[in-house]
């Protein structure tokens, strides 16, 4: 399983799967996914960094390569 900061990062940010899920345009499900380690497509990765508010740079704060 790949490590991510994902869960971590959107709980600083107080937002619940759901309010993540809606910004970035994915399904609860998908993030909950992504924070239990799996896999993901690059463009799921990239609609969840900017809707975090971070740059495409970035995407190390949460997922590691």
């Amino acid at each position: 399983m790949k490590k991510n900061a994902l869960k971590k990062y959107r709980e600083a940010l107080l937002l619940s799967k759901a309010e993540l899920a809606r910004m970035a345009n994915v399904s609860p499900i998908t993030i909950s996914r992504i924070e239990n380690g799996l896999p993901c497509r690059m463009e799921t990765k990239r609609k969840i960094i900017l809707a975090l508010g971070l740059e495409l740079s970035e995407k190390n704060k949460i997922f590691e390569e």
